[in-house]
């Protein structure tokens, strides 16, 4: 087996790679700048020193969201949804097709950062670019709270959700681990008998943490976002559950049992490529509507600015539209 592996490794040369001319100025400006690399994670017991990076983490992305609080035009508020502390968002303007339609936004972060306010301002883009009404739980996270502490929380909250909404109306959005969360979520919903959501849109999503896929080595540091594998945070998260396990890794989830219509979405420079076209096939060999949507270039959640991303947010505005309440 050792042979086998070794004969089947490709050695390459090193050489540099220049932003290609097929994407926006912007685009080109965004992959052409440097970002510092990941600190050392700390040992998976030190849980001080996990809080201490965690605070770290979230107070360099605290003045990006920010901006995203000023320019809404809309209400954010905190509540409590159950035992979970959520932000309600609630734009300023609802098109009257959306009155009756919400959203379910699971924020990115490793399943370990970007709680407190960044996960209400994390939902910010989607709501206001859709006129839809959103809830973003504040889920519960390691160290403190890992598996299946945040997957209970997403569940809690769709369904309260159904409570008020059809399901059909119900949509979930979820990004990088809350893509994998919200997929998740969606089978945990399923096979406790709650009905399905009307569509889900997972944008790169931490859907495989075993990391096995392909672009874990050929997109490494190539990726200018997320430059390395993400083992030790998975490892935090899942604290000693087998990483198959479904509600962690849902490309190991059996779909034949159902699944709502799904948009998923990543980039050709992304680390977690092979994380999307895998939970993509998984879906479509269980006769699953799934729209796979892979962006030229693109890193690990977009190119934070460019006009790809306001491209790709109105696709996936139309994805819902035309799901929600069909």
């Amino acid at each position: 087996m050792a042979n086998d592996q070794q004969s089947a490794r490709l050695e390459l040369p090193a050489r540099a790679i220049a932003a290609p001319t097929t994407v926006s100025a912007e685009a080109r400006r965004f992959l052409s700048t440097p970002r510092p690399p990941f600190p050392p994670w700390p040992a998976l017991d030190d849980v001080d020193a996990w809080r201490e990076a965690i605070a770290t983490s979230n107070a360099i992305f605290a003045p990006i969201h920010e901006v995203y609080r000023q320019n809404f035009a809309g209400e954010l508020q905190e509540r409590k949804i159950g035992s979970v502390v959520t932000y309600e968002l609630v734009p300023r303007s609802i098109p009257e097709r959306n009155r009756n339609r919400v959203l379910l936004f699971l924020h990115p972060g490793a399943y370990v950062f970007g709680g407190g306010s960044l996960a209400g301002t994390g939902a910010i883009p989607i709501a206001s670019a859709g006129g839809y009404r959103t809830f973003s739980p504040d889920y519960r996270k390691p160290p403190d709270h890992p598996f299946p502490a945040a997957l209970d929380d997403a569940v809690a909250v769709y369904r309260v959700l159904l409570e008020n909404y059809a399901p059909s109306r119900i949509g979930f959005v979820g990004v990088s681990a809350g893509g994998g969360l919200a997929a998740a979520t969606i089978l945990k919903a399923r096979d406790i008998g709650l009905p399905l959501p009307g569509a889900a849109v997972l944008l790169t999503p931490e859907a495989d943490l075993t990391e096995t896929g392909d672009t874990f080595a050929t997109n490494e540091d190539l990726d200018i976002v997320l430059k390395k594998p993400l083992m030790v945070l998975n490892r935090l998260y899942a604290a000693g559950t087998d990483l198959r396990n479904p509600y962690l890794s849902p490309v190991f989830g059996d779909f034949s049992k159902g699944f709502c219509p799904t948009y998923l979405q990543s980039g050709t420079r992304d680390l977690l490529l092979s994380n999307t076209v895998l939970l993509h096939r998984a879906l479509r060999r269980a006769g699953i509507e799934a729209d796979l949507n892979v962006w030229e270039a693109m890193p690990h959640g977009g190119f934070f600015g460019a006009p790809e991303d306001a491209e790709s947010t109105a696709d996936q505005v139309r994805f819902l539209d035309r799901y929600l309440g069909a």
